[in-house]
Formats: structure tokens, C-alpha cells, sequence
């Protein structure tokens, strides 16, 4: 084989076909160039690359984006994961956009090459919104917080990337490098990221290849997934079919959220309505005083929310009336509203889906393009009722036990 083939690659034979891992990073020149390298210079039956279906239809075919529903996005209360997705889109762009080569590039070579050659390319890795969800169902809610404020902090961060601090990237991990803020603190996070899918990503290729007689194929992985799958690939004695199954099932399975948490807005709304009650009991004024504080409070700062995603007037004033409403019945969300309205009167053009990945790579971008702006008015304006609601509620607890 040629010289210039320098990234980690490790073979295992599994049954009867010989499986190449290829350790990559996921923006690296030298990692594109080494993919062209062995399906040019090598024989293989397939290829498998570290991608879900989601991330393939977004590397190959980018204007997918101008697909997406944005009102469905907030009905099914998607916004935040997202942004979580853009978020580390960004990131990965703009490690790329400072070396010039475009994000993914040697899954995408692997891709083409491979079609080129009329070899079977294998998606085996777990959605990457399932495992987004697995690591928020698995971290307490202020942990919760720390990881997304770590992934936009990574995105918006000034920092100038060189190629070196790219090659690290074969030691890790493409979400794993954009947390890494967290990665002294708390380890357990990163269990989804990794663990699990090196876990996934190998009972995958064995699924393939107990359908499929291969007798080479090419396994294109972050290097940071390397030694994992590496361990579990020479376990012995080899899982069974069924044991495979379980595997897979098991891990795109979205942990039960827990029940208490569902039920503090429950009972947040109780006592508010509550304090409303024994307002008017008391006295007519003090009880229209509760109410209004209320409506002041907690409209007032999903408004401020709103205005601070430079939302339209009409959205800021819709974000002030919704508030109050919505936060009484958690079933609907003030973000979910004013969402709604900032697409029904600035409805994105087609070139914000186009410049979405490119626009998100800086902090004015996201205010720039309207697609970004409607998750961040949904996202503030959210955000601005939740605190709304504490606040109210402790001025209302004051008022009736002052």
C-alpha cells in the first residue's frame, strides 16, 4: 500500500470476511485523501461508513433542509434538538470552513469512490437524534443546561482551529471534541456518544454481514471509535444472531422520561391558581393584583425573550399574551405560540434554508436567517416564560404572606 496511508487501520477477520477499520477524523484532508487511497489501491466487497440516515441525507444533499416543516418542528416540540443538530453542524463547519475542506469530507469520498466502483455502501450508525435524546433522557436537567450552553459555546467560540488540533480529533470524537468542555467534569454524559454506539455500530456490521457474503469490506469510523470497536469486533465467543438483535434494540431505545418532572409544572400551576383564590378571597383588589402581576411577569419576559430574538412586533406582543395562558397549561408552551407566529408573518425564504448550516457558524447568523431566528424566538421566548413563571409565582407567594 502506498506511503501516504497514515491514519489508523486495524483488521480483524469476523467469521469470513475481513473487516478493515479505518480510524478518520471527521474534518481532516489526510483522512479524505487515505479513503480515496484504499478503495483506489484495494479490493473491497462494501463499504460501511459512521453515519445514520439523517446525517447521510444532510452530507449529500444539503438543500434537504428546505424540506423541513418548521410548524411541525414546533408542534412536535423538536426545536430544541434542532438546535442541538445545528449547533454541531456549525461546529464541524467551522472547523472546516478555517482548513478549507468541507465537513464529512471521507465519508463523502468513501460515498462516491464507492459508487463509483459499484461497491454497497452500509449506514451503521445509530440517528443521531436518538442518541442525543439517550444522553439528555440520562443527565439531570442542570446538566442538561451545562451541555447544550457547552455545544452553542464550542459553535460561537473565536478560536482559530489549526490542522493539528484537527488530527486530535482521531482521539476522539466529532460531538465528543464540541462537549469538551464537560469532558473533565462528568464522564457519564459521554457514554451515549461512544460506549453505546461503538456498542450500536458493531452489531450493525454484524447484522450486515450474517445477510450479506463479504469477503473484505471497508469500515470508515472517527478514530475515537477505533479501539472500542476494535475489543467487542475479537470478543470471544462471537454474539449470536439473536444477542445481536437485543443489542440494537436495546440501544435505540429512548429511556422513559422520569414522572416527577412531569408533574412540578402540575403542581406549579395548582399552587398559582390557588394563590389566585385565596387572592380574592381575601379581597377583589388583591386578587386582580395577583393576576395582573402574574400576566406582567411572566408575559413580560417571554416577550423580552421574544424581543431579544429580534422577533416581529406582532410575535413580541403574541409572546406577551401567550404566556400567561400557556404557562397554566404546560400541554402548550409560549415558545410553541410565538414560534408559530414569527413563521406565519416572516415565513423563510429559500435561501435561509440554503445558508442555515453556513449562516449558524456565527452568533449574528443566527439572527440573520430566518429559519435560525424562529428557533431562537421559540427557544428565548420559552425560556423567558419559564423564569416568567417562577418569578411570578414568588412575587405572588410575597403578596400573601406579606
Amino acid at each position: 500500500m502506498n506511503d501516504v496511508i497514515t491514519e489508523p487501520k486495524v483488521d480483524i477477520l469476523v467469521g469470513e470476511t475481513l473487516v478493515s477499520l479505518l480510524g478518520t477524523a471527521h474534518v481532516s484532508r489526510q483522512s479524505a485523501d487515505t479513503v480515496r487511497e484504499l478503495l483506489s489501491n484495494d479490493t473491497y466487497d462494501a463499504v460501511a461508513v459512521e453515519l445514520c440516515n439523517s446525517r447521510h441525507v444532510m452530507l449529500t444533499n444539503p438543500d434537504n433542509l428546505a424540506n423541513m416543516n418548521l410548524f411541525q418542528v414546533l408542534r412536535e416540540g423538536k426545536a430544541t434538538m434542532v438546535m442541538a443538530n445545528l449547533a454541531l453542524s456549525a461546529y464541524q463547519q467551522k472547523m472546516a470552513n478555517e482548513l478549507g475542506i468541507e465537513p464529512g469530507a471521507e465519508m463523502k469520498t468513501a460515498i462516491e469512490v464507492a459508487g463509483q466502483r459499484s461497491i454497497p455502501v452500509f449506514l451503521f450508525d445509530r440517528e443521531i437524534g436518538t442518541t442525543l435524546k439517550r444522553v439528555y433522557r440520562n443527565i439531570p436537567w442542570w446538566k442538561r443546561l451545562a451541555m447544550l450552553s457547552a455545544l452553542f459555546a464550542s459553535t460561537l467560540s473565536h478560536e482559530k482551529v489549526s490542522e493539528d488540533d484537527i488530527e486530535q480529533l482521531k482521539q476522539g470524537d466529532i460531538l465528543e471534541s464540541a462537549l469538551s468542555g464537560l469532558k473533565e467534569n462528568d464522564r457519564s454524559m459521554f457514554k451515549p456518544l461512544i460506549d453505546e454506539r461503538d456498542q450500536f455500530m458493531v452489531a450493525r456490521l454484524r447484522s450486515e454481514l450474517s445477510h450479506a457474503k463479504l469477503d473484505k469490506i471497508l469500515v470508515v469510523i472517527g478514530a475515537g471509535h477505533l479501539k472500542g470497536m476494535q475489543t467487542l469486533l475479537e470478543k470471544s465467543p462471537a454474539p449470536t444472531l439473536e444477542d445481536v438483535k437485543q443489542t440494537l434494540d436495546k440501544l435505540n431505545t429512548i429511556p422513559a422520561a422520569s414522572r416527577w418532572p412531569k408533574l412540578i409544572p402540575w403542581l406549579i400551576v395548582c399552587a398559582i391558581i390557588a394563590g389566585f383564590v385565596i387572592g380574592f378571597q381575601r379581597s377583589p383588589q388583591m386578587g386582580w393584583q395577583l393576576v395582573l402581576d402574574w400576566i406582567l411577569i411572566n408575559g413580560g419576559l417571554s416577550a423580552l425573550g421574544a424581543a431579544l430574538a429580534k422577533a416581529h412586533p406582532l410575535t413580541i406582543v403574541t409572546a406577551f399574551l401567550a404566556a400567561p395562558l400557556t404557562s397554566l397549561n404546560p400541554m402548550i408552551g409560549a415558545g410553541m405560540v410565538a414560534g408559530a407566529m414569527e413563521v406565519f408573518m416572516r415565513k423563510p425564504r429559500v435561501g435561509d434554508f440554503s445558508s442555515l448550516k453556513k449562516d449558524v457558524t456565527k452568533l449574528s447568523g443566527w439572527w440573520k436567517n430566518r429559519v435560525a431566528r424562529i428557533l431562537l424566538v421559540f427557544f428565548l421566548s420559552s425560556l423567558g416564560s419559564a423564569i416568567g413563571t417562577y418569578v411570578a409565582g414568588y412575587s405572588i407567594f410575597q403578596r400573601l404572606t406579606g
